[in-house]
């Protein structure tokens, strides 16, 4: 069944603030305790001899059946989870009631879970205000909305649905599965929203003046070969190569600036802190004293990025939704993210310089552009239409290799950035987007007929873009070879 979120803002009094502050402090103490259960479990588990022994089997389902049998045996289960808590929120009855309290604990779980399966190094501790959400499981008990008011343990607040705001109203006419409880530090104040999370798929923006829907869709083949910080766009209507998330670059450099200040900020009341050579003493385990200025710092910072997360999320929503405006057949590449954000393991050096390269890769750029989340988006708008976005095999098509004139694949390092042809050259990337929305069904293999069928009208949409981009202020044209 397909949902959707609906994002209010709620009318809240001093008083009802700040038992809301007091319902998540409480809230984060639980999860804590929760999660310390768990990492005690986990480790007279490991310590084991059962358990020693499963893991120097061979990998299969046997293997897997013993794992599961060990964490039942041990309580690494979500449901022994539920129990443990169940105690603790009879303590505290009057302000988390049983469903929100399951909710906290199965949070705990999923992100405990990572651990168990070496998805992740670390589980942390939520430190004093870093939980900012609690959520219910039903809109029948615990935190409920009813006649446009949040109900929860005899707390009664008023939601703001403004009355011009016609898709509000239209998205409320689907039944509500459960309601989540929102904290937002904006401007240095915090400020609480209810996300409503609603059954069906969200209602269609409609033109209040014309009365036509806002972003029609097509029906079209899509390619789409997506960078690190660029995206290469090719339809039988269009043809793009844009920068994601150009709106968050300026509010980048402002970020880097207030880090930089927070940074000396932080040594100057700490010199005690550091060695000689400006790195952390890793013995000192005291506490970290903090000015009023450098908390005014963090603030700014923290609303810098709550407005880059915001202004990146708007910029890829408008994407996505030109992307469907050209079709919703929409093929890309899959890509290991994480693998691209990993630091390079081996050491290499430049042959030019003769010096070592950094290890660094592409997690601040992916960071900062979040390629990742456009294609969630882009999904999610799909699958509310039944349909998915494609992701073609990558070691099959080698869509950066393939020459579908000459039918052979030729390996190019990364620096060439242009494919020569007789009819002209063509930017690698756009190429690489032709090919991809040009793969047949199997999404293995590229239908060369196709190719020779759409070529002439992808060169001439492909010169009109390159002299778009040529004239463009974007300062990745060197990385797209233009």
């Amino acid at each position: 069944m397909s949902n959707f979120i609906l994002t209010l803002s709620l009318k809240t009094e001093p008083f009802q603030e700040t038992i809301l502050n007091k319902r998540l402090e409480t809230g984060r103490q639980m999860y804590n305790a929760c999660l310390g259960e768990l990492y005690k479990r986990y480790d007279s588990m490991k310590q084991s001899k059962e358990y020693q022994k499963v893991c120097k089997m061979t990998k299969g389902k046997e293997r897997n059946k013993q794992f599961n049998e060990l964490n039942k045996q041990y309580g690494l289960t979500e449901y022994s989870l539920h129990t443990y808590v169940k105690p603790m929120q009879k303590h505290f009855k009057t302000n988390i009631d049983s469903f929100t309290a399951q909710k906290i604990a199965t949070r705990v779980f999923n992100a405990f879970q990572k651990l168990m399966f070496h998805e992740a190094d670390k589980v942390y501790f939520k430190k004093y205000d870093e939980l900012n959400s609690l959520e219910g499981k039903s809109n029948k008990t615990g935190i409920r909305f009813i006649d446009n008011k949040i109900q929860w343990n005899k707390l009664s607040i008023h939601v703001i649905i403004k009355k011009n705001d016609t898709y509000a109203q239209m998205a409320l006419c689907n039944p509500v599965k459960y309601c989540r409880i929102v904290r937002k530090l904006i401007r240095g104040k915090y400020k609480f929203y209810v996300q409503l999370v609603l059954d069906g798929i969200p209602p269609k923006k409609i033109n209040a003046e014309t009365g036509e829907v806002k972003q029609p869709r097509n029906e079209d083949k899509v390619g789409i070969d997506i960078g690190t910080q660029t995206i290469a766009i090719a339809s039988e209507s269009d043809v793009k190569l844009l920068e994601l998330a150009p709106e968050a670059n300026n509010i980048e450099r402002e970020k880097r600036v207030l880090q930089r200040k927070l940074n000396r900020q932080r040594r100057a009341n700490n010199p005690h802190k550091f060695n000689e050579d400006g790195t952390i003493k890793k013995e000192n385990k005291g506490k970290w004293i903090q000015s009023n200025n450098c908390m005014k710092t963090k603030h700014q910072l923290a609303e810098l990025q709550r407005k880059i997360a915001d202004i990146r999320k708007q910029s890829h929503n408008k994407l996505a939704n030109y992307v469907l405006s050209l079709g919703d057949d929409v093929k890309v590449e899959q890509m290991n993210y994480k693998a691209l954000q990993a630091r390079a393991k081996e050491t290499s050096v430049n042959e030019k310089t003769g010096k070592i390269n950094k290890k660094k890769r592409f997690g601040k750029s992916l960071a900062n552009k979040a390629p990742s989340m456009f294609l969630t988006i882009l999904d999610n708008k799909l699958k509310y239409d039944d349909k998915e976005l494609k992701k073609i095999d990558t070691y099959s098509v080698k869509a950066s290799q393939y020459n579908h004139f000459t039918d052979d694949y030729v390996k190019k390092s990364l620096s060439e950035r242009w494919n020569e042809f007789e009819c002209g050259n063509v930017q690698r990337d756009l190429y690489s987007a032709f090919l991809i929305m040009n793969v047949n069904d199997d999404l293995k293999t590229i239908n060369r007929d196709w190719c020779f069928e759409k070529f002439d009208k992808f060169k001439e949409l492909h010169d009109v873009e390159i002299d778009k981009v040529k004239n463009s202020d974007s300062k990745l044209i060197s990385s797209m070879g233009i």
